[in-house]
């Protein structure tokens, strides 16, 4: 890392460690103050390391935008419409990143192979949690399962196309840090969902806002 980049990459960890902190001692003041900065430093990172400057870059930007207005509204614990929103805001995000995979270049084979392969968590997911969703949410969340699972495929056949494990590795944990969401949301609820997901989450936006300088 630049020197630069290191500074922002650092404020970011110490702004999500502010944010667990919150999260521990349920701090609705701390949650509105440390999960929209911290969401925007990758934001940032991605502006310093020239995402304007491609196809793939502005994309990528975008879904990030659309993840910080996911965070946002996740904030709130009792509003299911305000929950709803952010799981569609979410969704968008995802389309955004599949979008820009595709302006980067896709290889279709093995886009498919890996769609398949994902394609099997991803009713083990469904299985899990439809029990529990409200039937309000029930659609959203199909359909946002099936995107991030577009999503992260679209990103495996990227790194086949032209070798970018940042990319990968991104989506895939983004993927992962959204079963801590959907555990704490409709399985059981606990700190141990924020603790191990936001720090996947936040590691996955680093990954793919750092992934439009190698574009």
């Amino acid at each position: 890392m630049t020197g630069g980049l290191t500074i922002r990459a650092g404020i970011g960890l110490i702004l999500l460690a502010g944010l667990l902190v919150a999260e521990r001692r349920r701090s609705g003041t701390g949650l509105w103050i440390f999960k929209p900065l911290t969401a925007a430093v990758y934001v940032w990172i991605a502006l310093t390391e020239g995402a304007t400057e491609s196809g793939y870059g502005v994309a990528v930007l975008i879904a990030l935008l659309l993840s910080w207005c996911g965070d946002v509204l996740l904030i709130p614990q009792d509003r299911p419409a305000i929950f709803r929103a952010g799981v569609l805001a979410f969704l968008a995000a995802h389309i955004a990143f599949v979008v820009a995979f595709l302006v980067r270049g896709v290889d279709w084979q093995a886009f498919l192979v890996a769609a398949l392969v994902i394609a099997v968590p991803g009713a083990v997911v469904w299985r899990w949690i439809r029990g529990r969703i409200p039937v309000e949410l029930a659609a959203a969340v199909r359909i946002y399962i099936v995107v991030i699972t577009l999503m992260f495929a679209a990103a495996i056949g990227s790194h086949a196309e032209s070798p970018a494990l940042t990319i990968a590795v991104g989506a895939g944990l983004f993927w992962v840090s959204d079963l801590f969401v959907a555990r704490d949301r409709f399985i059981q609820a606990g700190f141990i969902n924020r603790l191990l997901g936001l720090p996947l989450y936040f590691v996955a936006q680093l990954l793919l806002a750092l992934s439009v300088a190698i574009s």
